[in-house]
């Protein structure tokens, strides 16, 4: 096992038995969520950071199970001397409420109903109702403000909601390859994705734990549509081309270009480890997202009330959520006269850049982080990242480093 890996883990699940009035009106009387913690907190609980996760992401961000080889999801980026230093850091990762990977969603027994899945009696969930959860955890770690909230994608998000909802509870807040609201592209891909799930025979209305199957087909086609938004043609290119399976045109629709396989293999793979009626819940909480709903539409407002420093990371083959999306997120703070860093790399592997560990954005974040309180706080912003523009209230506003 390498050196920078924080080793092997486990999660625990931590249960809260107060009601949670849910941003739609619902209530859930009580709920479950399942972590993992890398780290120690230190004695006056001022170096925790908060892993906010993407739309199949959770608890698991780090570090290895017992007996089984394969990593946590953004294991490249948390571990000692990472750009999330567990030497340094008491790191906390989660599962959102309606998801499937532990904590309570529509897989949970329901019990208001013979403890039977919740299926689609499950409550849509928003961003909102994420953040209101994770100050609950909060509170529970004994973590007053976090050293800083991070989150790449619909983690971002949760970290823009964060410092919007909560803005004396944390210190910075990065949000990487993320967008202050959806474009109707995207709602639309999401519309998609839904309806192969909706529209599948053995999605039952969503009591298809209730028949003993699954909507496999709507699943595997959902995760196709969604895996194409996340790869940059370049990446796909340079991955794929036109390369045919068995070297020859086999005149049929079976699989017979290299790409072709790669999707079914991706959608197989997703439709057996993921749980239909989580995907939509997930995907409406993207849909709904828009901080700016409650202030005309103005998004400086809507972001007036954050306290914090902020990292915006874009990427430039991202076209899911384009660098023009964070700039948004920039220009609203740099109006507010708000402390902003941004930077947007040069990478060539899409949406999913925020997963591998590229140099020049893993620095800017560790740069970004800098030590926790009494290690001389972002000294080293700068210095660690020499093309990062830094904002803040006192100078003009510009924005530099930009990869273009």
């Amino acid at each position: 096992m390498a050196a920078d890996s924080v080793g092997i883990v486990a999660p625990r699940l931590e249960s809260f038995e107060d009601p949670l009035i849910l941003e739609t009106g619902r209530i859930l009387p009580r709920f479950d969520l399942m972590i993992e913690t890398y780290g120690t907190l230190n004695a006056d609980a001022s170096n925790a950071i908060l892993i906010c996760h993407a739309l199949s992401g959770h608890h698991h961000a780090a570090g290895y199970y017992a007996g089984e080889t394969k990593a946590g999801w953004w294991d490249s980026c948390i571990g000692p001397n990472k750009a999330i230093d567990t030497n340094l850091f008491f790191v906390v990762a989660l599962n959102n409420i309606g998801g499937c990977n532990g904590s309570t969603g529509p897989t949970s027994p329901n019990p208001e109903n013979d403890n039977k899945p919740y299926g689609p009696d499950f409550p849509l969930v928003t961003v909102r109702d994420w953040v209101n959860v994770q100050a609950r955890l909060a509170d529970r770690l004994g973590i007053g403000i976090w050293h800083a909230v991070v989150g790449g994608s619909l983690g971002g998000m949760q970290a823009l909601q964060w410092a919007v909802d909560y803005p004396q509870r944390l210190k910075n807040c990065a949000i990487i390859a993320s967008t202050p609201k959806l474009s109707a592209q995207n709602i639309a891909f999401n519309e998609v994705a839904r309806q192969s799930i909706l529209s599948d025979p053995d999605f039952h209305a969503g009591r298809y734990l209730e028949q003993q199957t699954f909507p496999k087909r709507g699943l595997i086609l959902a995760r196709m549509v969604g895996h194409i938004t996340y790869l940059s043609e370049e990446a796909m290119k340079e991955k794929f081309g036109r390369d045919l399976k068995s070297g020859n045109f086999l005149y049929g629709y079976d699989v017979e270009f290299q790409v072709e396989s790669y999707l079914r293999y991706q959608g197989e793979q997703f439709s057996r480890n993921f749980d239909a009626n989580t995907y939509l819940i997930m995907t409406k909480a993207l849909d709904y997202f828009d901080p700016a709903r409650d202030h005309d539409s103005k998004l400086n407002q809507a972001l007036a009330p954050a306290t914090c420093r902020f990292l915006i990371v874009s990427f430039t083959t991202d076209w899911r959520f384009a660098p023009s999306r964070s700039q948004e997120i920039v220009d609203a703070l740099i109006t507010n006269r708000q402390p902003v860093s941004y930077i947007d790399v040069d990478a060539p592997q899409g949406h999913d850049s925020f997963l591998f560990p590229i140099p020049r954005y893993v620095n800017t974040l560790r740069g970004f982080l800098g030590q926790p309180s009494g290690h001389n706080l972002g000294q080293n912003v700068t210095k660690n990242a020499p093309e990062l523009g830094t904002i803040d209230q006192n100078q003009t506003a510009t924005v530099a480093g930009a990869a273009r």
